[in-house]
């Protein structure tokens, strides 16, 4: 029956699902469209606001190409990819496949939503090719829908932000006074609670729902799967070379100059901090694991090249959408679409409406710090005005953020990057994810909040 249902939705995504670039420029012509007729903004201030939003995030983006390629190294070494086999071995179908993906996927994005892109979309990879009569693109869907509940977990950079006393963008200290928001009224509220348990629930059903089955179902061969990515990186030289370079390159203890020292600062800053990660400690935590594993200099660094070949889309758009989010910051088309929500709310309806807002200004700002920094100012006050907790409004923003992503193929180009596939590929399922999160979160903002 849901299968039935399902595919007409499948058929008409991939029909008409452009590639992540050209979604991307899209998104900038109607970001630049709707400034210019919302915002007194003239068009010249708007290409000068472009063209400096552009270079806006280049130190996030080298950040989110870090995580994909160290996190990526990190998994071919040998010991990680035995860990993998181990978790693909217990599916033997397509049922209990997706289950597994589906579940790890949410755990692995509670805990960090960094690890859960690349090592869901990898796991997805190494079951597809263990378990006959799986659609890989199904799959990698299962993966990527994982992330639908980053920003309930403790990786939510709205809620650690509004944790964090003197932090730029905690703005329930600027207009409350109280300098931090304890996670107790955030990420471990029961409306909180209750939305990660309904996905934990729901998902893995949705998904059982949508299986293909029998000529729906999308092959791809173990060979192919296996022909591209950093299985081939795995495969050391046992050729006996004696030059001294060659000693130098597969010497433990000169990787271990790099590798004591990034052990070292990890301690110390979980010692000091607690269990905070934020993306350069993810990225440390992944050179420093991916190094240690893999041992050998040269083994690592044919790992890692390796890696590198799926960064290219994300080094191309990520700057791009640096410029969208510089039009919706400085020409303040992200306060009047926040506004508009605001003006029909109620005290009631507020934290739904403040949600939708958040679901919409995420297709422009797919980033949940920069989301914040748009929003967070607007919202907040109009909360207080309301009589609405100001933790409520932040979790409706990161809830609207989250959910968002299953229509912004922005976040899926990790996933996608690790799987070989493309956006169409997948957008379907996501957009089932999507219609399910939107209801979860409009429940529990409506009922708990």
């Amino acid at each position: 029956m849901g299968n039935r249902l399902v595919r007409p939705l499948l058929g008409v995504v991939e029909r008409w699902m452009p590639d992540p670039f050209l979604f991307c420029v899209l998104l900038t012509a109607v970001c630049f469209l709707l400034a210019a007729w919302l915002t007194p903004t003239q068009p010249l201030a708007l290409v000068r606001q472009w063209y400096d939003g552009l270079w806006q995030i280049l130190a996030f983006s080298m950040q989110m190409v870090l995580i994909l390629l160290a996190g990526h190294t990190l998994a071919s070494s040998e010991p990680a990819r035995r860990a993998l086999t181990r978790v693909a071995l217990l599916p033997r179908t397509q049922g209990s496949a997706i289950v597994v993906v589906t579940l790890t996927a949410m755990v692995l994005a509670l805990v960090n939503w960094g690890v859960a892109l690349v090592a869901a979309a990898l796991l997805a990879r190494e079951i597809a090719r263990r378990v006959p009569n799986c659609d890989y693109g199904f799959l990698v869907a299962g993966a990527y829908s994982g992330f639908v509940i980053w920003g309930s977990g403790l990786s939510s950079s709205i809620a650690l932000v509004c944790a964090t006393p003197g932090s730029p963008l905690n703005f329930i200290a600027r207009y409350t006074g109280v300098e931090s928001t304890p996670l107790s009224e955030t990420l471990f509220a029961p409306f909180n609670l209750a939305l990660v348990v309904g996905m934990l629930v729901g998902m893995p059903l949705l998904f059982l729902w949508m299986m293909p089955r029998g000529s729906q179902i999308r092959r791809l061969s173990p060979a192919e799967l296996v022909a591209t990515g950093p299985e081939l990186a795995r495969a050391e030289s046992t050729e006996a070379d004696a030059t001294p370079a060659a000693r130098l390159e597969r010497s433990r203890i000169l990787l271990g100059l790099i590798v004591a020292p990034a052990w070292i600062y990890l301690v110390w800053h979980f010692v000091t901090n607690g269990f905070r990660l934020d993306l350069n400690i993810v990225i440390l935590l992944f050179l420093a694991a991916g190094m240690m594993l893999h041992g050998r200099p040269v083994t690592y660094l044919r790992a890692f090249n390796e890696s590198a070949r799926v960064a290219g889309p994300l080094v191309l758009q990520y700057p791009l959408y640096g410029g969208i989010m510089g039009i919706m910051q400085q020409s303040g088309l992200g306060e009047v679409l926040s506004r508009w929500f605001v003006s029909f709310s109620t005290p009631e309806t507020f934290p739904v409406y403040t949600f939708y807002s958040a679901l919409l200004v995420n297709l422009f700002v797919p980033s949940g710090g920069g989301q914040w920094a748009v929003q967070g100012p607007v919202m907040i006050p109009a909360g207080i005005e309301l009589g609405v907790s100001p933790a409520v409004t932040a979790m409706a923003v990161a809830f609207g953020d989250q959910g968002s992503n299953m229509l912004q193929p922005f976040w899926a180009l990790p996933a996608l990057a690790v799987a070989g596939l493309r956006i169409r590929d997948i957008m379907g399922y996501c957009v089932m994810t999507f219609l399910l999160s939107t209801l979860l979160s409009t429940l529990v903002l409506l009922v708990l909040a």
